[in-house]
């Protein structure tokens, strides 16, 4: 097989790779499709699909990672509904995760996986519905379909290529299979990058046709490049750069999605209600959880950075216990002196919480201050007599551990 008729097949690639199908950065709004009822899978690829993401929801099901609370998941459907509308959001089965990722996904068959890290980000009910009018937007057009006949037609081309060339090796037609699996590789990845701009620009006309603010959805991406900006800062790393594509990137960068996604919404929608309160206070009783998870992704940069912009509206007793917790589990002796501040300050707005109390006292033994620490530590012991740890913190109460 000569080099040319390994190029032949490379210009073959760029067909069945998608590349006839690739969409430009959206550049205008555009309104969803008109509801075509419920859908059923058509085709063998299709119906294989669907199958087998109907296996993974069933253990999906059955996963301790999901949060069975129905007034979580019955309130992340409610902004889902109000986003794509009451009719569109029916055939979606939601699984909340505990998962302190930002993500969200939604599988050909229905299934949507909802991350908690994504909860403890977003702030208001159009931020949210902007990431999950997206998911939705990938379920509507069938992107997982196209991904499936594009990556088979592509690693086909490559299979062909790889048998043919090796019955004539030589230098020159290895060097063209490499370029050829360069090619044909490189626009699998864009492909899937244009799926996800298609998903950008229906998830955009979900909320320019809802009752929500979509300028939220370019705010979403701007508060992760400042999450990613701080976390970067905390480890000693350059500042990352989010208008560069790489080779194998899966999605735009986000200055490109933030920025067309700002043109595409609607001028006259900003003055729309977003639903911040109410999100707030459906979030409300797993804000400690979703905290507690991300602090221990010891990630500092990235938990300072949400701290501070959960604690926008004002500092609570919640927040600063949390900032405690993150400055304590880093661990360095200032760090110790700022923790022990943190508490003291969530003991000032609320003086019946154990666990500020508790981290209070160790972040005060560990800076020498025995004394005081050890009363701290009472002082948990007071409030949470039956807490899972009580046996060990006696231990560190000189009059508690020679009682035991």
């Amino acid at each position: 097989m000569s080099a040319r008729a390994l190029c032949v097949l490379g210009a073959l690639s760029l067909l069945v790779a998608g590349e006839a199908q690739a969409q430009p950065a959206p550049v205008q709004s555009v309104l969803p499709p008109p509801y075509a009822g419920a859908y059923q899978p058509q085709g063998v690829d299709e119906i294989g699909l669907w199958r087998e993401m109907d296996e993974d929801e069933r253990v999906l099901a059955q996963s301790d990672l999901v949060i069975r609370d129905e007034a979580l998941t019955g309130y992340v459907r409610k902004v889902l509904c109000d986003t794509v509308g009451a009719d569109r959001c029916g055939a979606v089965r939601i699984y909340v995760l505990r998962q302190p990722e930002f993500n969200a996904s939604m599988a050909p068959n229905g299934t949507m996986q909802v991350f908690s890290g994504l909860l403890l980000r977003v702030k208001s009910e159009a931020e949210l519905g902007a990431v999950l009018g997206h998911e939705f937007g990938h379920f509507e057009a069938r992107h997982s379909l196209g991904q499936l006949k594009a990556w088979r037609s592509g690693t086909d081309v490559l299979a062909w290529a790889f048998v043919l060339g090796s019955l004539a090796p030589s230098y020159n037609v290895a060097r063209s299979y490499r370029n050829l699996e360069l090619s044909v590789l490189g626009n699998l990845y864009r492909f899937g990058r244009d799926q996800e701009r298609d998903a950008d620009r229906l998830g955009i006309g979900y909320l320019n046709g809802s009752a929500l603010r979509p300028q939220a959805a370019s705010e979403v991406w701007q508060k992760l490049m400042g999450e990613y900006e701080a976390s970067a800062r905390a480890k000693g790393l350059k500042k990352p750069r989010f208008d560069r594509i790489a080779f194998t990137a899966s999605h735009p960068p986000q200055a490109e999605r933030a920025g067309y996604l700002a043109e595409l919404a609607r001028p006259d929608a900003a003055t729309r209600d977003d639903g911040a309160e109410r999100y707030r206070a459906a979030l409300a009783p797993w804000l400690g959880m979703f905290l507690d998870d991300q602090i221990k992704l010891n990630d500092f940069g990235a938990s300072e950075y949400l701290l501070q912009a959960l604690a926008q509206g004002g500092w609570t007793a919640q927040l600063h216990h949390a900032r405690g917790e993150l400055y304590r589990m880093r661990g360095a002796p200032r760090d110790l002196v700022n923790a022990a501040q943190f508490y003291a300050e969530a003991i000032a707005l609320d003086p019946a919480h154990a666990e500020a109390n508790r981290g209070l006292g160790l972040s005060l033994l560990k800076t020498g201050q025995a004394g005081a620490g050890q009363a701290a530590l009472q002082r948990y012991l007071d409030l949470k007599p039956d807490a899972s740890d009580a046996k060990l913190i006696r231990m560190m109460i000189p009059d508690q551990g020679a009682a035991q």
